[in-house]
């Protein structure tokens, strides 16, 4: 350990050290899990993966996030990626690989790691499935979040926010009292640019021509579970249990 890393733990109130142990302690005992994540948007990964990380003491590793935070951190492929970025290039699959192999080699991702966002194509599966095979591991379950596209233009499309709070509404399932007013500002409620059936369409078109390659991919190697993401969030939290017992 560096020796600055003493002297900040010094600092660290007795509580969040002792829970950072117990926590430490309860995972020890869990099976490890590297899991994938693989659904449209808007079926319900973003509800499901935080349970899961908690669940099984997994680290979380959404790409752009960790893109994003290898920049920052000016590392050999954060600066790499930065360069493709600025070029307005896409970062290689190789590059975002490489990330991932960094990422979980840190103590939080001891116990595996959840990846959402990645694979997205056969060819990024392939690389991660030979990354992870260097070091004798491999996935050990792809979560498919299987819905129809017509429920999830329901559930987007439906959706309205009080841009000022975040406070989301939906004109279906959570409707605010007065049509398209926050409830407790009376402010109009604006729709995000995603939200919408147009920008949907796209984002559903791309992730069935690319990504559903990945799910037959992983399919042959017997690892995926088929979730039904229709259903309520307690639902889908009982089958992805199912899935991983």
């Amino acid at each position: 350990m560096a020796s600055g890393s003493a002297v900040d733990l010094e600092d660290v109130p007795s509580v969040e050290l002792m829970t950072e142990l117990l926590r430490r302690f309860k995972c020890s005992s869990k099976p490890d899990k590297r899991l994938i994540l693989i659904g449209p948007p808007g079926s319900g990964k973003g509800t499901q993966s935080p349970i899961i990380k908690d669940e099984y003491c997994l680290c979380h590793l959404a790409t752009g996030d960790m893109l994003r935070a290898a920049v920052a951190a000016k590392t050999p492929l954060g600066i790499k990626a930065k360069e493709a970025m600025d070029k307005g290039d896409l970062v290689s699959d190789d590059l975002v690989v490489g990330i991932i192999d960094e990422a979980i080699k840190k103590p939080s991702c001891q116990k595996g790691f959840i990846l959402d966002g990645f694979p997205r194509t056969v060819v990024q599966a392939e690389k991660l499935d030979e990354m992870l095979a260097k070091q004798g591991t491999k996935i050990d379950k792809v979560l498919n979040f299987a819905i129809d596209d017509a429920i999830l233009e329901e559930r987007i499309t439906g959706r309205w926010i009080h841009q000022a709070s975040g406070r989301t509404y939906h004109t279906k399932f959570a409707p605010s009292k007065v049509p398209g007013i926050d409830d407790v500002t009376g402010d109009p409620l604006m729709q995000r640019k995603d939200d919408t059936a147009e920008v949907l369409k796209l984002r559903l078109e791309a992730f069935h021509r690319q990504t559903e390659p990945v799910v037959d991919y992983y399919t042959k190697k017997g690892v995926v579970a088929e979730l039904q993401a229709e259903k309520p969030p307690k639902e889908v939290t009982a089958e992805v249990q199912k899935a991983l017992a």
